[in-house]
């Protein structure tokens, strides 16, 4: 089965708030309502991990120190100074 692409968060909210009618109008058979939930969760999910990487991205860059190097979000991961080792390409900003 192959994966469905990732959509941007005002995609997804907007899917999201559509399932939300779809529950609340109490026309679906219970399986269908089943799995919109699920569908629902899913977007959840991705939702609140776009907006913990938002939010990583802006405090990097609201940092005074300009020499801090901008890294990909990793979740649940100890909030500390990323490990580089000689060689590693960081580009200061």
């Amino acid at each position: 089965m192959a994966k469905k692409p990732v959509q941007d968060f005002e995609s997804t909210l907007k899917e999201l708030e559509q399932i939300v009618q779809n529950l609340e109008s109490g026309d679906l058979p219970l399986e269908e309502a089943l799995n919109e939930f699920e569908s629902a969760i899913k977007l959840v999910q991705e939702g609140q991990e776009r907006l913990a990487k938002a939010e990583q991205r802006i405090q990097i860059l609201m940092r005074k120190d300009e020499d801090s190097p901008l890294v990909d979000y990793q979740p649940n991961t100890p909030k500390s100074a990323p490990v580089t080792q000689a060689g590693d390409d960081i580009i200061p900003f």
